[in-house]
């Protein structure tokens, strides 16, 4: 069994989303980015697992049974590689994930568990050249993400590369679109599932009109 990371930075307006600004305001790309995340966090709570940790910046209530452990470093690369080793678990596997892909179903969360239960490390690559999902067996690999920019097109390349001079070379996962941009976001609701509340966001606060698509 694995344990589940959700990287996410708290939905305050002015800080998250602002690629969503304009056509929606920062009070709405707040809103938009809120339900993204309670999408993650759901599929990650119906998935089996030794732990579930919320890996946050900022200030926000972890669901019910979640641990929360804040971010710390200077970029991105160094956040996630101290998000892996801020929690690990002797012997466990841990997979991390954003709130950046709330269309991810528990089904694909317990099929990257099972790969990781079987390789050394996976990813699961995004769209825009990112990835959406990281494995690692060994917490210990994660440092190998510290010197990788991230939020590039080549982002997910790099990563790869980093990886694989550890001699860890991952296996892939279903491949994702993230949402960066308006024209993401109403791709990304419409992949949603039943019941998504990052649907039902962006239903209300952003418009095919608006998004300019």
């Amino acid at each position: 069994m694995i344990q589940l990371l959700v990287i996410a930075k708290a939905p305050v307006p002015g800080r998250v989303k602002t690629r969503l600004c304009p056509p929606c305001t920062p009070r709405t790309a707040a809103v938009i980015a809120a339900a993204a995340l309670a999408d993650t966090l759901a599929a990650a709570g119906a998935v089996p697992a030794v732990r579930r940790v919320l890996v946050l910046d900022g200030d926000h209530p972890a669901p019910p049974g979640w641990a929360c452990v804040p971010q710390r470093g200077d970029g991105l690369g160094q956040r996630l590689a101290h998000a892996f080793a801020d929690t690990a678990l002797p012997g466990v596997p841990s997979l991390l994930i954003g709130m950046d892909t709330p269309q991810v179903t528990p089904a694909l969360l317990e099929a990257a568990g099972h790969m990781l239960g079987e390789n050394r490390s996976v990813i699961g690559p995004a769209d825009d050249g990112g990835w959406w999902a990281l494995g690692l067996t060994d917490p210990a690999d994660a440092a190998a993400l510290s010197p990788v920019v991230m939020s590039t097109p080549e982002t997910g390349r790099d990563t790869r590369a980093a990886l694989r001079g550890r001699g860890a070379d991952p296996r892939t996962l279903a491949r994702l679109r993230d949402v960066d941009v308006a024209a993401d976001a109403l791709a990304v609701a419409a992949a949603c599932p039943p019941g998504s509340r990052f649907a039902e966001a962006v239903a209300r606060h952003l418009t095919d009109a608006a998004a300019g698509v």
